[in-house]
């Protein structure tokens, strides 16, 4: 059966309730959302919030969510602009520093401490679906470079065994068993660790006691990181 006039409805307020929480998160704090603060925004009651949310902690996780999927669709569309798999590692990455710019309490909010009163859970819930959807996107940009131009990478046997035991469950377990050497796994996720370092210090004003622009800085890592891959680093546009 196709989508009635009550889901249209509902989905409608979902989205409208989704997005004021949102605004009150980014320009108000955490300790700011309330269900009662949305109803009087919405004009309804708090008591008929719960028809769509069943907690405050629901509804944040949901927030945490919506976060992530605009994240998600800015790489896509980044990666999408870009040509060859070399343009599309960059873009990406690129992607990632901008949209962590342009969105600064977002990204607090998505990679810095926990939001209070959250707690975490173990069960796969939106925003941990949205939260896997962005992760997948580099990960799959690495299966794409490693099935069609195989970089140099360690074997299994000389990763440090403290960390390819690490690297065997992650692998298992949440990249769901994925066809791709240990070795490779680790290359990722150093290439992660340097990526969010990077945005992370910027974003949350680390560099600033040295740097008034640190764009060249993060442009400098990607050209280290590039050859490391065996892709070709090219400047950004009208770099």
């Amino acid at each position: 059966m196709g989508e009635t006039r009550r889901d249209r409805l509902r989905a409608a307020t979902v989205a409208e309730i989704t997005q004021i929480a949102r605004h009150i998160l980014v320009e108000e704090g955490p300790r700011a959302l309330s269900l009662r603060a949305i109803a009087r925004e919405m004009g309804m009651t708090a008591p008929a919030l719960y028809r769509y949310f069943g907690s405050r902690d629901e509804l944040v996780r949901h927030v945490v969510g919506d976060m992530f999927t605009d994240l998600t669709d800015a790489l896509h569309h980044s990666i999408g602009a870009a040509g060859d798999l070399d343009g599309k590692f960059l873009a990406a990455a690129r992607g990632f520093r901008r949209w962590a710019l342009d969105h600064r309490r977002e990204y607090e909010l998505l990679f810095g401490a926990p939001l209070p009163g959250v707690r975490h859970s173990e069960e796969v819930d939106f925003a941990e679906e949205c939260a896997r959807a962005f992760g997948w996107t580099f990960v799959q940009l690495f299966l794409e470079l490693w099935r069609k131009r195989p970089f140099p990478c360690p074997a299994d046997e000389e990763v440090r065994p403290d960390l390819r035991e690490q690297l065997y469950r992650y692998r298992r377990e949440a990249l769901g068993g994925v066809d791709l050497p240990v070795g490779v796994i680790q290359m990722f996720l150093q290439c992660w660790v340097r990526l969010q370092g990077s945005v992370s210090l910027e974003v949350f004003g680390h560099l600033d006691f040295a740097l008034d622009d640190p764009e060249p800085m993060f442009e400098l890592m990607l050209e280290e990181l590039a050859p490391a891959l065996g892709l070709k680093y090219s400047p950004p546009s009208g770099g």
